[in-house]
């Protein structure tokens, strides 16, 4: 499952700015345009995602976000992806997420998350 998708998020565990950004190169477009329920507005373009993720690696660190499925629907992949590592209690912890990506060409173009899988408990 090497794809843009996967490559982008492993950027996401990425602490060195300028190495994250190449990460992140490989992965988006340019103007990437780019929402989770973390963000107030679209985060647009590659340097402003570039700053997103270094806030999520500065304030989650030693955690990853790994790609656990995928499927794709008329050009839209819906990806689930798993973020862990140490909860401050010392004890592992995973929550998941679901992101809904379009791509240009082999790149992602824009990307929505939501937090959790949309299941009801």
């Amino acid at each position: 499952m090497t794809d843009c998708i996967t490559i982008f998020f492993d950027a996401w565990q990425i602490q060195e700015t300028e190495a994250r950004l190449t990460q992140l190169n490989s992965s988006v477009t340019e103007a990437i345009q780019y929402d989770d329920p973390r963000t107030s507005e679209t985060v647009n373009g590659i340097a402003a995602l570039n700053n997103y993720l270094g806030m999520f690696t500065a304030n989650a660190p030693g955690w990853s976000a790994k790609v656990i499925k995928t499927d794709t629907v008329a050009g839209v992949t819906r990806a689930t992806v798993a973020f862990g590592g140490m909860g401050p209690d010392g004890s592992e912890q995973v929550q998941l997420g679901q992101y809904f990506v379009e791509k240009d060409g082999d790149l992602v173009s824009r990307m929505v998350g939501f937090v959790g899988t949309g299941e009801q408990n």
